[in-house]
């Protein structure tokens, strides 16, 4: 089985045309949005938080290197915003090798992930970001590759048609994904290294607020920093942004600097509170307690209620309202807290554990 290097598909209509799609060293952020390359971090040094992870991760990477391997296929999950993007970028760095960037749903075919495969040098990093999105046929295609370096193309057409296998570099494979659960069991098994990453702490994100602000030109004071990572819901995507904006506010009103006056001015402003909810944690919440007395709720009655797709529900919003406590989840579905009732301004009935019905009275029954 020889190893093919010219670009894949030579001669096939269906594979060349689009054989180096996001096949590139990408600044992209894990949700596809863009992100200042001077933000990112480039080291596991300068990487913040993640402590546990980046022990192991350093672990894997010096004894890959001290065999002369590549880097075991690697898994990243988590919520979106953590830092999956960097630290796939931060794992071919210290490998040493380049990063060819893409995403689950731009792989449409096989001939698509064809032209990605055959294009890694030896030791290169293949990021697909949501991976869980990658379509059954070329999940299946996944399989050969990953394990014995290899994929089968159909080559010719009608009664001639033949399945060729192509010799693939050795390579890493490192897919991100924010639903762990949605990935076919085959492909997550077929991955050595399986990690998730954590939502963030508040003096976490303060550092990494520091760190943007002194990048940006900024400077912002501890106690600013800590009161802008304290509302950054757990995110250094969101640390970040935040950071801008308040950047702009401050700057506007002629400060050298973000002060902790800035930072609650700004953030006032811009809609976030003092629990880092901002206009749509608010509307799911007060649509819980409002509309379904405080749940249980199922996430399909919530998204139609608030005209909101259901993924974005369950992986933007959810999980730092779960983690925070403003949610719990039942069989039955969402239901509010009497944290999340305190947070919008809505009495807590006594005796009331997170819904919003008040308790039977004695001799009634409860519905």
């Amino acid at each position: 089985m020889a190893r093919v290097r010219h670009p894949a598909g030579a001669g096939n209509p269906e594979i060349a045309p689009r054989a180096d799609r996001g096949v590139l060293e990408s600044r992209r952020g894990d949700d596809g949005g863009e992100e200042s390359p001077a933000l990112r971090p480039r080291t596991m040094d300068e990487y913040i938080g993640q402590g546990a992870l980046k022990r192991k991760l350093r672990v894997f990477v010096d004894a890959a290197k001290q065999r002369g391997e590549p880097l075991d296929h690697v898994l990243l999950h988590g919520p979106p915003g953590l830092g999956k993007t960097t630290m796939a970028q931060i794992l071919a760095a210290e490998m040493g090798v380049r990063m060819h960037v893409t995403s689950g749903p731009a792989i449409e075919h096989k001939g698509i992930l064809a032209g990605h495969l055959t294009a890694l040098e030896s030791g290169d990093v293949l990021f697909i970001d949501e991976i869980h999105r990658l379509t059954p046929a070329v999940e299946e295609s996944m399989y050969s590759a990953m394990e014995d370096g290899r994929i089968d193309l159909p080559v010719g057409e009608g009664a001639r048609a033949r399945t060729m296998p192509f010799a693939l570099a050795p390579f890493t494979l490192v897919g991100a994904t924010t639903r762990t659960a949605l990935l076919g069991a085959p492909l997550r098994e077929r991955f050595q290294i399986v990690e998730g990453l954590e939502f963030y702490a508040d003096d976490e994100l303060a550092a990494i607020v520091r760190r943007t602000a002194s990048i940006l030109g900024f400077p912002a004071s501890e106690a600013g920093a800590l009161e802008i990572g304290r509302r950054s819901r757990g995110t250094p995507r969101i640390a970040n942004r935040l950071t801008r904006r308040v950047r702009d506010f401050a700057q506007v009103r002629g400060r050298a600097g973000i002060e902790l006056e800035d930072a609650s001015y700004a953030l006032q402003e811009l809609g976030v509170d003092a629990e880092g909810l901002d206009a749509i944690d608010r509307r799911i919440l007060t649509a819980i307690i409002d509309a379904f007395e405080g749940g249980p709720v199922g996430i399909e009655a919530l998204a139609a209620t608030l005209s909101e797709p259901r993924d974005t529900l369950e992986d933007v919003y959810e999980p730092f309202l779960l983690q925070r406590g403003f949610l719990i989840r039942t069989p039955r579905g969402r239901q509010a807290t009497a944290k999340a009732m305190v947070a919008i301004g809505r009495d807590n009935p006594a005796g009331s554990t997170g819904g919003g019905r008040a308790p039977p009275s004695q001799g009634q029954l409860p519905l």
